[in-house]
């Protein structure tokens, strides 16, 4: 994909059109970016439903590409939603605007890079550097470590990084590999998990610190079910066939399209339950949901229950918790009987395996005096950064390179830019990139 969009670029490039890449997507939308070209709103009543469920989760300072013609009109562009997704804005033959989602196309490059600690701090000496993502993943992986292991002036730091790419420009954070700090001629490594944090040993002892407020009963006290103010499941049996996901292949469209839901799987009339309790907002048909019931809950919640082969409540009805509510079918645009079931909180979809419970929740009461202490219970765990020691042996192949081939330049600046590295790690290795 990106090599098609450079070359279509490229060639309108010859024809007076100019490529500009900017941070388009303000606080005011996708509609506020439609409104500063003069585009008419009524381009998203084209496009899917499905589709327009994205524009709600665009992410502020993504990089845009913006194609003008000769009059410095807005010919297409690229706008990411996120690290995956992204719209595809472009200017038909009848000059009509169109609109459609499309992924992201990258692919991770490994990378390197050394320099030598100025200014007292990594962070200062990273100052001038471009690559945010970057600067943000190496604080990540210092964050918990000793202070023996921060760089200090006259430090050198290698740093071995995968790096997601984006028309030749760095896109999103870094994923750090592995960090060599040297001191007074003796080296030190940091090995980085997947999330990014840093520890001094490849098999490192996690420690977790589990704050709860603990409860002392003084008194007499009993145990009460407090399962009212907490979700449920819809489905006596729960089996999760599909989970809430932004970017899902759709088995019968052929498209990406989000998942704003959890799919169960279940047999044809089997009895749907609300999770909560709350009043009926919808009883009816819901185009490609089929039969569809919505219930707005306290705090903001509102669940959907789509896809039923039969309704047993009405609009305006109020339900309990627990309450039969209609019955499992394939209503809709349906590949066979299940029960599509979404979650929204204040007006946005969320992931409703983070709110649903499989059991009821229950506490202690006391009838009289309760006093109460927080108690942290401490936690150790013992985990291995994978390929740790291949990582490792492959930042010695750079930091040996860069012995063997690069004179030592000024403290103030990088010993070796980016690009030179990687073609000399290149010539090397022999790896073909």
């Amino acid at each position: 994909m990106k090599v098609i969009f450079f070359i279509i670029f490229s060639l309108l490039y010859l024809y007076g059109f100019s490529l500009k890449s900017s941070r388009c997507i303000d606080r005011s939308g996708f509609d506020g970016y439609l409104k500063k070209h003069d585009i008419p709103k009524r381009v998203l009543q084209n496009m899917p439903d499905e589709d327009r469920k994205f524009l709600s989760d665009i992410s502020l300072g993504y990089e845009c590409y913006e194609l003008y013609d000769r009059s410095d009109n807005l010919a297409e562009s690229l706008v990411p939603i996120n690290e995956q997704m992204q719209i595809h804005l472009y200017r038909s033959l009848s000059k009509r605007y169109k609109i459609e989602i499309i992924p992201i196309s990258y692919k991770p490059a490994l990378r390197y890079f050394d320099t030598i600690i100025v200014n007292g701090s990594l962070s200062s000496t990273l100052k001038a550097y471009k690559n945010e993502g970057l600067k943000r993943s190496l604080k990540q992986a210092f964050k918990d470590l000793p202070d023996s292991y921060i760089p200090k002036d006259g430090d050198r730091v290698d740093v071995e990084y995968l790096q997601k790419s984006r028309f030749g420009r760095a896109f999103g954070d870094a994923k750090i590999e592995m960090v060599r700090v040297v001191h007074d001629g003796a080296e030190s490594f940091i090995y980085v998990d997947d999330k990014g944090n840093g520890y001094t040993s490849d098999r490192p002892v996690v420690t977790k610190r589990v704050s709860k407020r603990k409860k002392i009963v003084k008194t007499e006290t009993k145990m009460v079910n407090v399962s009212g103010g907490s979700f449920g499941m819809p489905l006596a049996k729960i089996r999760v066939t599909s989970s809430f996901s932004y970017r899902r292949w759709h088995p019968i469209l052929h498209r990406y399209r989000p998942h704003h839901g959890t799919d169960f799987g279940a047999s044809f009339g089997t009895p749907l339950y609300a999770v909560n309790s709350g009043v009926v907002s919808y009883a009816g048909w819901m185009r490609g949901y089929g039969r569809v019931v919505k219930i707005r809950h306290k705090g903001g919640y509102e669940s959907l229950y789509a896809h039923q082969s039969r309704i047993r409540v009405k609009l305006g009805q109020r339900v309990k918790k627990g309450q039969i509510i209609g019955y499992v079918g394939s209503s809709g645009r349906s590949t066979g009987p299940h029960l599509h079931f979404g979650l929204m909180k204040n007006g946005r979809w969320i992931d409703p395996m983070t709110v649903l419970r499989r059991s009821k929740a229950s506490r202690k009461i006391v009838k009289k005096y309760t006093t109460y202490k927080n108690v942290v219970q401490i936690k150790k765990e013992s985990i291995k950064i994978r390929d740790a020691k291949e990582k490792k042996d492959a930042l010695l192949r750079y930091v040996n390179l860069g012995e063997k081939r690069r004179p030592m330049k000024s403290k103030n600046a990088l010993r070796v830019s980016l690009d030179e590295a990687i073609k000399q790690k290149m010539e090397v290795l022999g790896e073909d990139r």
